[in-house]
């Protein structure tokens, strides 16, 4: 047996020096991962602005909404299903179908392309100024995507990292820059895009998730999505509230899960072959219907939840009647209507309004707190069955050590319930996605 020798310094330094293919590779990669975090970033500036159109527009008079958000959502769906199919929905299934092994090169422009990461940009914004009821996390997945396979062009022959690699770490980089949490940008990889990382190029992979997510950090600051959650101690008492939280939230997750995945792909009845063939006279349907559950909710269902969900976080805000089922309708109405739109945020506000319902029938308001910040991981967990990335996004949030393992177990049971009522969300649409590969029928 040969004994254990060292390498040679030197001689590792020259060559890999000398590997003008790897640098090349490295080069790529990490430029093109920043140039995915800057676009998140443009992107979710833009989300804002549109955001504030809309409360610009309705300002003083709600009522304007019954004809703003129909208008936006006709002219979405027709630009989305004439133009842009690939952009429709959340993105991340589009990932998801792009990563499948039965998509060839010439295939996966129609699911992740810099064309439709530009479109995604665009009319997910529009969604957000038209009111609806969207969150911008997972069309950053698909546009931080679409800018990482740009780079594929750019990669020497023989390079060590393949299309897979590429499309795995631009999805992941969208969650790391959209949420200023590059460990959920790495968990989501993992949980979410693949079941594994190529070995070979696993680090350069999560380098570029990580240097994303240092984009983010460095345009909105080391601050959390939402702002801080600063829980107070927790005792045995906390135990009834907690399992109300997860149980209530792990139904509702699920059952929303299946609405979803019934509304989407199975589309039953004559409603679902109405919709297949007239999809931009339906989605203004849609919009109406939004229109008036916000007005039904005083407005508070319009948009993604951002601003509710952050001052029920700093203890700030209180909820209408009925906000749950309000925001829980808005929300699936705009899934529905087929314009491009993502579920994270909406499904944060959901479990942050669960929280709070749960903390005021419980007499648990000095817990408050504590079972919103629970209510955010559980929902969020049931709805995605991603509970490690949920967790991470709510932890990331969460000034209080002693919510760290209640958060893990809350989203691990939480995902679990739901995992009895419904599959899993996004590999269901992405199977739905990969239709669009059939020819049409004779």
């Amino acid at each position: 047996m040969h004994p254990h020798v060292q390498p040679d310094v030197l001689a590792a330094v020259r060559g890999d020096l000398a590997d003008w293919r790897a640098w090349m590779a490295r080069t790529v990669i990490l430029v093109h991962a920043a140039a995915a975090g800057v676009a998140v970033v443009a992107f979710t500036r833009l989300c804002e602005f549109a955001a504030q159109g809309f409360s610009a527009v309705v300002a003083g008079r709600l009522w304007l909404a019954l004809l703003w958000t129909p208008m936006v959502c006709v002219a979405l769906s027709w630009l989305t299903v004439r133009r842009f199919p690939g952009a429709a929905g959340s993105g991340i299934p589009q990932v998801m179908a792009a990563l499948d092994p039965a998509v060839g090169e010439a295939q996966r422009p129609l699911f992740v392309s810099l064309r439709l990461s530009l479109a995604k940009i665009v009319l997910t914004a529009g969604g957000l100024l038209g009111g609806l009821a969207i969150g911008r996390e997972g069309p950053a997945v698909q546009i931080a995507a679409g800018v990482m396979q740009f780079g594929q062009r750019w990669l020497p022959a023989r390079s060590s990292v393949s299309p897979h690699g590429l499309l795995v770490a631009g999805g992941a980089a969208g969650i790391a820059a959209a949420f200023n949490a590059p460990l959920a940008g790495i968990t989501f990889a993992i949980e979410e895009l693949t079941s594994r990382i190529e070995q070979r190029s696993s680090g350069l992979v999560i380098a570029a998730i990580v240097l994303a997510g240092v984009i983010g950090i460095s345009a909105f600051g080391n601050a959390a999505y939402f702002g801080v959650i600063r829980v107070q101690a927790v005792d045995a008492r906390f135990l009834l509230p907690a399992l109300l939280v997860v149980g209530g939230s792990g139904l509702i997750g699920g059952l929303f899960s299946r609405l979803l995945q019934t509304s989407l792909i199975t589309q039953p009845g004559r409603i679902g072959a109405w919709r297949k063939r007239h999809p931009v006279a339906f989605a203004g349907l849609c919009g109406i219907a939004i229109a008036i559950t916000g007005l039904v909710s005083d407005g508070a269902t319009f948009g993604a939840g951002y601003d509710y969900t952050r001052r029920l976080v700093q203890g700030e805000g209180t909820l209408p009647l009925l906000y749950v089922t309000l925001r829980l309708v808005a929300t699936w109405l705009a899934c529905w209507s087929g314009v491009p739109g993502g579920l994270f945020a909406p499904s944060l506000a959901l479990g942050a309004g669960i929280g709070y319902d749960v903390a005021a029938l419980t007499g648990w308001t000095q817990a408050s707190p504590a079972l919103i910040a629970l209510g955010m991981a559980c929902f969020l967990a049931a709805v995605t069955k991603a509970p490690i990335t949920a967790f991470i996004i709510v932890m990331e949030m969460v000034d209080g050590h002693a919510m760290v393992l209640s958060l893990m177990a809350g989203a691990l049971g939480a995902s679990l319930i739901a995992q009895w009522l419904s599959h899993p969300l996004y590999p269901a649409l992405a199977r739905a996605q990969l239709l669009r590969l059939r020819p049409p029928p004779a």
